[in-house]
């Protein structure tokens, strides 16, 4: 963690417990299951904020309302709100959420990864980056930077369980 904390006391919000009704056709694996909202809230909820030992979700960095999901057209959109607006963190932030998704979701989704819009100074600056593929691929070729991401994602899998400060 680093030592010169850009926001040194940030505001730590209750989890939802949100939970996904569950049926005989999700285990009917002759059925494709559509990817939803709840699915890839899920997958990006429990990433560790790179400066605190806090995930995205209790920091309210994101949030299950802000993002789309339209299988029809393979598209997804997540929009996360950084905890300032001067956040330096906010790149590293969508580059995790990103990350993720690259692992866990089908080669068919185009993901676009935005800043709220009005949230940070240079959101502009930061979108450009997110969704540009050759400015990822340059990042994860960074072996520091990709270590960082990989801690960031280590609590990934919780997906909404507690995370210990340990």
């Amino acid at each position: 963690m680093p030592q010169n904390l850009i926001n040194a006391n940030p505001t730590v919000y209750n989890t939802k417990t949100l939970t996904r009704k569950e049926t005989d056709v999700e285990y009917d694996d002759s059925i494709e299951d559509p990817i939803d909202s709840q699915e890839i809230f899920d997958l990006i909820r429990s990433i560790s904020d790179p400066e605190h030992p806090l995930t995205l979700e209790q920091l309210n960095v994101t949030q299950f309302e802000h993002i789309q999901v339209n299988n029809e057209e393979s598209r997804i959109l997540i929009e996360f709100t950084p905890t300032i607006p001067h956040c330096s963190m906010a790149t590293l932030i969508g580059l995790c959420i990103r990350v993720r998704l690259l692992r866990s979701l089908p080669d068919r989704f185009k993901v676009d990864i935005r800043v709220r819009k009005g949230t940070h100074q240079s959101e502009g600056a930061v979108n450009k980056q997110l969704n540009d593929k050759e400015r990822v691929a340059a990042a994860l070729e960074n072996n520091h930077l990709l270590e960082v991401v990989n801690q960031c994602l280590a609590t990934a899998s919780l997906r909404g369980k507690e995370v210990s400060s340990n």
